[in-house]
């Protein structure tokens, strides 16, 4: 009888010793998309990590098992790591099943399964041996998958089918879907249907991340997440070129994506403009991209501005964009040569208004140069003037106002467009660093000018005496001798031989 006690001791030693702790609360369920990583929780709690963790340290063996889609099938190993550090796959699992051997120290087990297929499904077990301690994680792997109808790549405008189901046996009552975070409402683009969303006509906004959840009778909520993509346009939806009249403008056609990449070949893309009843069209090659169809306009005038039409083809569908070019011109009040002093209006004018543009002035550079011939000398930001309004007012032309001046337009995005405008003033001197003349300078030209007519008038005369001497020889040869008693004989002798000569 005294042997009794002895044995029923020894079993209950044995039986403390070899405790079995749940690692996972039992009949916990996980849920992943097929092609996604997967992790099979399995762990000690912080209590039982403190109490075993100089156990940790000694050899510890771990072991899955799955038993398909229900835990009454026989169960078959996934993956196996013995004490000796031997690691053991299923044949199925390689090599997509693993363990995180480091974490074994920190009370970690979880089973890491990537990429995870649909025949993964199913109930896993995990027998962990540490010590003199063991833990078992038991769970159940449920599959959910996410597709789009048609397959393949998605272009824009054409309708398509979100699929959201699970492996889940309860009855459905509930799907809410999400883009971008935000519940996506029930509404003309957007139908609801049993496990799944249609969209009438998709766009590039519909692109990114969505996530279904679905409820079940059973109050069990399932999720999963798509990255959507479709093929369309890059940029705003309705862009605005605008371009100084002039010059060169190159209207944007550009996808999001390049088609190649998903092996569609054959995409062609057509301009088109419709102006005073004619059609004008532009075919579009390549150059080397499957995705930038961009025209280019080598010189654009009034005439040019106005809407233009992209339409790419693409797998069969055709998709257009319209794109507005607008050109900008400066009119100045007068016409031709501009007199210093003068009044002066530029007006600054837009083919196409969106209604939140604005404009501003500015003068880039000023054509007062210290060099010996006009050039045009850049201004500093922090010297230039700014003026607001489509209009600029000079209400006295000076030499100050010589030079390029800008009109720029800016709207909520920043600047869009600029149009430069050369000013020029009659008679200007261009040259040297005082294009008036001064007091000192004005008085040495008056008077060098008076030396001039001086000397002029002087050359003159000279010239005339020596032109109407030979005219008269008669006058070379007299010689008159005048004395007080013959003056009279002397001047009747004069008449007579002047009369003689004569």
């Amino acid at each position: 009888m005294a042997f009794m006690p002895l044995c029923l001791a020894l079993v209950l030693l044995v039986t403390n010793a070899s405790s079995t702790s749940p690692g996972a609360p039992k009949g916990q369920r996980v849920w992943a998309k097929v092609g996604d990583l997967v992790v099979l929780p399995c762990h000690l709690s912080p209590p039982e990590l403190q109490r075993s963790w100089k156990q940790l340290y000694e050899k510890t063996a771990v072991r899955w098992e799955r038993h398909g889609e229900s835990s009454h099938k026989d169960p078959h190993m996934v993956l196996e790591v013995e004490y000796s550090g031997l690691l053991k796959r299923a044949r199925s699992m390689m090599p997509r099943a693993s363990v995180r051997e480091t974490g074994f120290r920190q009370g970690d087990f979880s089973l890491r399964i990537e990429p995870l297929l649909s025949e993964d499904a199913g109930h896993y077990e995990a027998l962990v041996r540490y010590g003199k301690e063991t833990l078992r994680c038991q769970l159940e792997l449920g599959m959910v998958t996410v597709t789009v109808n048609p397959p393949g790549l998605l272009v824009e405008m054409e309708p398509l089918l979100l699929n959201c189901n699970s492996s889940h046996p309860a009855k459905l009552v509930g799907m809410r879907w999400f883009h971008n975070g935000s519940l996506v409402p029930i509404s003309s683009r957007f139908h609801s249907r049993h496990e799944a969303l249609s969209i009438s006509r998709p766009t590039v906004s519909d692109s990114g991340p969505w996530h279904c959840e679905l409820t079940y009778s059973d109050d069990e909520r399932v999720s999963a997440s798509f990255n959507l993509q479709i093929l369309g346009f890059s940029g705003p939806v309705s862009p605005v070129v605008y371009a100084a009249v002039g010059s060169a403008a190159n209207l944007p056609c550009l996808l999001n994506q390049d088609p190649s990449a998903s092996s569609i070949l054959g995409v062609s893309a057509r301009w088109s403009r419709l102006a005073e009843g004619d059609l004008k069209i532009w075919d579009i090659s390549r150059n080397g991209s499957n995705w930038n169809f961009t025209l280019h306009l080598p010189e654009v005038g009034p005439q040019d501005a106005g809407q233009y039409c992209c339409a790419v083809s693409i797998h069969g569908t055709t998709i257009t964009r319209d794109v507005t070019l607008a050109v900008m011109t400066v009119t100045p009040s007068i016409k031709g040569p501009v007199a210093e002093g003068s009044l002066l209006l530029l007006i600054c004018s837009l083919t196409h208004f969106r209604g939140h543009e604005h404009f501003q002035w500015r003068q880039l550079s000023s054509g007062l140069s210290n060099g010996s011939s006009f050039e045009a000398t850049p201004r500093s930001p922090a010297v230039q003037r700014y003026y607001l309004g489509s209009t600029l007012e000079l209400t006295h032309v000076s030499q100050e106002d010589i030079g390029t001046w800008e009109c720029s337009i800016h709207g909520s995005e920043g600047r869009l467009g600029a149009v430069e405008y050369e000013l020029y003033i009659t008679g200007a001197q261009l040259s040297g660093p005082h294009p008036i003349l001064d007091g000192q300078t004005s008085f040495g030209l008056i008077l060098l000018l008076f030396l001039l007519l001086v000397a002029s008038i002087l050359a003159l005369v000279l010239q005339n005496r020596r032109i109407f001497s030979p005219a008269f020889p008669a006058l070379e040869r007299v010689v008159t001798t005048s004395t007080p008693g013959n003056a009279g004989k002397d001047e009747g002798q004069e008449g007579k031989s002047l009369q003689t000569e004569c």
